[in-house]
């Protein structure tokens, strides 16, 4: 049985989406990624973008916005696996 995601892993896996498309997405794609409903990744991103670890730009293709990840997403990620590796090396 696998456990249920956390808020931080979600938003672990949120950031690590956009991170490995190069740093911007489109938010359609962002949803098959996050494997989240359209609703709670909406509330999440709203939350992201307030926390200034996402940004909304209007540069995409037919004019859709695109995702962009900021520095602060960038250093979220970034602690978060150094976290995640802390916590497996002492087999939690």
């Amino acid at each position: 049985m696998t456990s249920k995601r956390g808020k931080p892993e979600i938003i672990f896996d949120i950031l690590r989406a956009v991170q490995e498309s190069g740093g911007k997405m489109k938010p359609t794609r962002l949803l098959y990624k996050s494997n989240l409903s359209h609703a709670r990744l909406k509330l999440y991103l709203e939350s992201l973008v307030r926390q200034q670890m996402l940004a909304i730009e209007g540069s995409g293709s037919e004019g859709r916005n695109l995702i962009a990840l900021t520095q602060k997403g960038y250093s979220f990620v970034a602690e978060f696996r150094k976290m995640k590796a802390l916590i497996e090396s002492f087999g939690i």
